[in-house]
């Protein structure tokens, strides 16, 4: 006797979303997992696609020693579009907006792959921007400018924007800058003091 098979019943459009909503956030999930592994991670509204993560300069650099916190937005296609990678407090470099902190990475914007995840980003990619900046492709002008015109002036304003902006301190607070420029201030207004109280003390009687 013949038997007659029921075709199989397609998933709904609905129980594809869920499905496919559920597999996102399994893999945004292991994602930071593994992050959380070996670097200091701060969720962002509690949520998966978005946090901080604390990111020390590539040794035998000129950013050996700083510390910056990079902000981290996973688009609703990852891993098949690139993530969103910005830093939070100040870094010099040509390849980084000074105001934005938006990276200027090829690898990032141009030729992702699902291959890539985000320890490629942290122990990979943005160790080599450090080390190997771009001038020909600048985010920041001043910064590229200065390091074809004066290698050595630019290793120095490199290495005074890390003492500045980017040790442990800085990345309690939101950029960083705050602090600074509150010492910047402070200085200033010292030093205006002392004028005044020269000016002061050479007044005629």
């Amino acid at each position: 006797m013949a038997v007659t098979m029921a075709p199989k019943a397609s998933a709904s459009p609905f129980s594809r979303k869920i499905s496919t909503a559920f597999s996102y956030c399994n893999l945004c999930g292991f994602s930071l997992i593994r992050m959380m592994s070996d670097y200091n991670v701060e969720t962002i509204n509690d949520g998966l696609n978005e946090f901080n993560v604390e990111f020390h300069g590539p040794k035998e650099s000129l950013y050996e020693g700083g510390v910056w916190k990079i902000r981290v937005e996973l688009p609703d296609a990852y891993p098949y579009k690139s993530p969103s990678i910005g830093f939070v407090n100040k870094i010099f470099h040509p390849n980084v907006d000074e105001l934005s902190g938006s990276v200027c990475l090829d690898v990032i914007n141009q030729s992702w792959s699902p291959m890539f995840d985000l320890l490629n980003v942290f122990e990979v990619f943005l160790p080599q921007l450090l080390i190997y900046p771009n001038a020909s492709d600048p985010l920041n002008g001043d910064a590229a400018s200065l390091m074809m015109k004066d290698k050595e002036q630019y290793d120095q304003k490199v290495k005074e924007y890390c003492e500045r902006y980017a040790k442990k301190e800085h990345i309690m607070n939101s950029t960083g800058e705050e602090e600074s420029d509150e010492e910047d201030l402070s200085d200033e207004e010292s030093e205006s003091s002392d004028e005044e109280d020269e000016i002061a003390g050479h007044a005629d009687p």
